[in-house]
């Protein structure tokens, strides 16, 4: 193996440090050839399909990357922005939210923004931080909740970058805060905002990403934190057992997963004669594919046409207050030991941006 040559060493230099919020990823744009390009990385990423390469291989390139991509693309294409993915928009604006909020609290750091698949990629990020004078990361991950699909693939993927480097950054990594007071007292927060403005009634739908039913007794622990994720939220809400209740989304082939589904309970709560649905969805703390088409249109669709006549989605967490104090508070816990308040002079910081940019736009 061959490791990444290194500028020469600065003898004075101050040390910094940065944080690295990592999210899932999104092509580059909402059309089949991006979707292509996406939909290829991430699914052969065998944290995401625990299949044998040689089962899936053929399933992956002989089907599916030939008929997902335009399909996906008119989805993505429904909820883009003008700026942009709404996943990326949001992550980035996160970061750089972040980065004040740790700077009101006395922390003088970088927070970068980073995709496990797609771009801006982990890889490009972090060589960007070394050039900025980083000498010190914490990654992380934008996925409350722990799963070998989510938190470990983007863990592997720094740690894939860290075994080319020849001079190696000091590395912490976080990974879940499911049930941090912060996160819930956001997510609390928001299901009361909506209810100020939309009233309540109904019943509120706790919806979670899937994972094969398998994961369970694989040893992943995201089924148990997603369900204690949903009872502190009730807790804090004051909601009765027949206020709420927890769902997965977003399955994908033939197998088991993690159940109930979704989409066939709202439709079965409508069919039973509940009038009005609101839809939360933790384990998305920033807006993407999975809540504004899945949920706000296919599962509105889906309630609607099933006999329901008032369905609403709460968004997620996004550039909320709340959101960001916790994020900082999570941040700040896990910074704890390393120094923060970097002297390097504004010259510096400066032209250590200018390097990175550069660098960037190489990449």
């Amino acid at each position: 193996m061959s490791f990444a040559t290194e500028p020469p060493f600065e003898h004075g230099r101050a040390e910094r440090t940065a944080v690295l919020l990592v999210n899932l990823g999104t092509p580059e744009a909402p059309i089949a050839a991006a979707l292509r390009r996406y939909l290829a990385e991430f699914l052969s990423d065998p944290r995401v399909v625990e299949i044998p390469r040689a089962a899936w291989w053929p399933i992956l390139h002989g089907i599916i990357l030939r008929v997902r991509p335009a399909k996906s693309a008119a989805k993505y294409a429904s909820i883009w922005q003008p700026d942009g993915s709404p996943l990326l928009v949001w992550t980035e604006k996160q970061a750089r939210l972040l980065e004040g909020y740790l700077g009101e609290r006395g922390h003088r750091l970088l927070v970068r923004a980073a995709m496990r698949y797609g771009k801006p990629s982990i890889a490009m990020r972090l060589d960007a931080l070394k050039i900025e004078g980083v000498t010190r990361i914490l990654v992380l991950p934008l996925y409350p909740h722990y799963a070998a699909a989510t938190t470990a693939t983007a863990n592997d993927a720094v740690m894939a970058w860290a075994m080319r480097q020849r001079w190696q950054p000091e590395l912490r990594f976080v990974n879940q805060y499911h049930d941090h007071p912060g996160y819930i007292a956001a997510l609390a927060r928001r299901v009361q905002d909506h209810w100020q403005t939309h009233g309540r009634d109904g019943k509120l739908i706790i919806s979670f990403h899937g994972l094969p039913a398998r994961s369970l007794t694989l040893g992943d622990p995201y089924h148990c934190q997603c369900q204690k994720t949903a009872r502190l939220l009730a807790q804090a809400l004051a909601l009765g057992p027949e206020q709420w209740q927890v769902t997965f989304q977003s399955r994908f082939g033939k197998a088991k997963w993690l159940e109930p589904y979704t989409e066939p309970t709202l439709k079965q709560l409508a069919a039973q004669g509940l009038a009005r649905a609101d839809v939360i969805c933790p384990g998305f703390t920033a807006d993407c594919l999975e809540t504004l088409e899945e949920i706000d249109q296919e599962a509105r669709r889906a309630f609607i046409g099933a006999g329901g006549r008032e369905f609403h989605y709460i968004p997620a967490l996004n550039d909320q207050h709340e959101w960001i104090a916790a994020l900082a508070q999570i941040a700040i816990a896990n910074l704890g030991g390393w120094p923060t308040q970097s002297q390097t002079d504004s010259s510096e910081l400066h032209a250590s941006r200018e390097r990175a940019l550069a660098a960037g736009a190489r990449a």
